[in-house]
């Protein structure tokens, strides 16, 4: 991590000399591209660093060029890395689709934005996709036949086979190739995002941009279209779905005007949600239950009631019987209840109480008198109070958040931290338990604990929707002694 660090640091003076740009990382996502903020005055960049995958980097940059020269909703590059290990792009902020509809709910202003999403999709998929030059694609140069079938393995290996469900190979590798090659009926001859979802359309300026296409391809139309209205964890209306695809339909049409027929349209749509939630389902238990990342666990329940509720009022395009046996047992109580997240209700009773504290004052009393809780030793963190210009600071500075995230070995410790919690929160929902207290030490009680106790806080919070009561006691007492003289 360090390492890394350092060549983002060399990546900026390379692009920029000026010394005074201040440098934040970014939450990462279910990549391993890592991104951050590059603040220079009033303007601000951002850089994506992936060393590990220079043909991902390519893709994303020569797709970019190319779309910004038609003029469509991207954002636009700055600086490209001599070695392709890193880039810089303009800044579209924080705000996503996806921000905006958590905040909003199902609002008359969300649907006008993806009203506004499926124009510029459209335009994104036909327009952009002319001249393109596909041989910048990182795996294959279009979503055809062994695509589709290399998805249906993708969700076979990583989700039914981790499920231990019973199936029949032959009969269901057979249900793959029928429905690989029903899809490929389809015209192939437009770009495909491929991973087109809410989390990837930014709001800036009263308009949405593109971002996290580097895993396009050519491909059809319909398979964007179903990645946007079938995202797991949206959870949009079904009739609002029925209702933007064919406002899709509209803006598409017009562009090619008027070559489709919204019958065949229609009907080749539905088996393109269904392989994007199977694909969805696969990549769910990859990151999830094979890398054990939390938040692609927490979706699975998500995409499971998506996939339920599509056999129960949609149809299979055509007969696959092995394939619809599985899903039958995907979608079953068993498993539903397998996955069922829990989440505090307005009315739980339960509290977690998060400390900081040093270990030279000593470990702080549990306040349910129980004796149970966690305690977690900070100490084999390497402590940015040892560094100068972090003697002053605690763990709310950014500039300590971004010593402990990329010099020290935090991120692997909360991972585990995080784990262990998670048991005793979900069970204390379900029993009614009143309390849990948790506490961080470390020399000092000023970077590591509180650095820890706010992570764990905000991801309870995000997770579970549980009360959380964070005391930072060896820098509350310092600011009631400053407060108090």
């Amino acid at each position: 991590m360090h390492n890394a660090f350092e060549k983002i640091t060399d990546a900026v003076s390379k692009w920029d000399d000026d010394k005074s740009i201040e440098i934040n990382s970014l939450k990462q996502a279910g990549s391993n591209r890592q991104y951050f903020r590059l603040n220079k005055g009033a303007e601000s960049f951002i850089l994506t660093y992936n060393p590990l995958n220079i043909p991902e980097n390519n893709a994303f940059v020569s797709f970019t060029k190319h779309f910004s020269d038609q003029g469509l909703y991207v954002p636009k590059i700055e600086f490209v890395d001599p070695q392709w290990q890193f880039y810089v792009q303009s800044d579209l902020g924080d705000l996503s689709l996806f921000d905006v509809m958590q905040k909003e709910g199902f609002s008359e202003n969300v649907k006008n934005l993806f009203k506004k999403t499926c124009a510029s999709l459209a335009q994104l998929q036909i327009v952009g996709g002319k001249n393109i030059d596909y041989s910048n694609c990182i795996a294959t140069r279009s979503f055809d036949k062994q695509a589709i079938y290399s998805d249906l393995l993708y969700f076979l290996y990583y989700f039914v086979r981790a499920l231990d469900l019973p199936y029949d190979k032959n009969l269901l590798l057979n249900d793959f190739e029928m429905l690989s090659s029903y899809l490929m009926q389809e015209e192939h001859q437009y770009f495909m995002h491929r991973d087109c979802q809410s989390r990837n359309i930014m709001i800036k300026d009263d308009s949405v941009w593109f971002i996290d296409y580097q895993g396009g391809m050519q491909g059809a139309l319909q398979y964007d279209i179903a990645s946007l209205l079938w995202q797991a964890r949206a959870q949009m209306p079904y009739e609002w779905r029925d209702e933007l695809v064919e406002y899709y339909f509209t803006q598409a049409n017009q562009l090619l005007e008027g070559a489709l027929s919204k019958q065949d349209f229609l009907a080749n749509y539905d088996g393109f949600v269904l392989i994007r939630m199977l694909q969805t389902l696969g990549a769910y238990g990859f990151r999830g239950l094979f890398e054990r990342k939390p938040h692609f666990i927490a979706s699975i329940p998500f995409a499971l009631h998506n996939l339920k509720w599509f056999l129960e009022n949609k149809k299979l395009p055509i007969r696959l019987p092995a394939l619809q046996k599985v899903l039958n047992e995907i979608v079953s109580d068993d498993v539903l209840a397998k996955f069922a997240t829990v989440t505090a209700a307005p009315d739980c009773k339960l509290t977690v109480h998060i400390n900081s504290f040093s270990y030279k004052k000593g470990v702080p009393d549990d306040q349910f008198g129980n004796g149970g809780g966690y305690v977690f030793d900070c100490r084999g963190i390497l402590n940015p109070g040892r560094i100068e210009e972090y003697k002053t600071q605690t763990g709310r500075d950014k500039s300590v958040q971004e010593f402990l995230l990329h010099k020290t070995s935090m991120p692997s410790f909360l991972q585990h931290v995080f784990g262990l919690i998670d048991i005793s929160v979900e069970d204390y929902i379900k029993r009614d338990f009143e309390g849990l207290t948790i506490s961080f030490g470390c020399t000092g009680g000023q970077h590591r604990s509180v650095f820890a106790a706010d992570r764990l806080a905000e991801h309870l919070k995000d997770k579970y929707k549980v009360n959380t009561v964070v005391r930072h006691i060896e820098q509350d007492a310092k600011n009631w002694i400053n407060e108090r003289y």
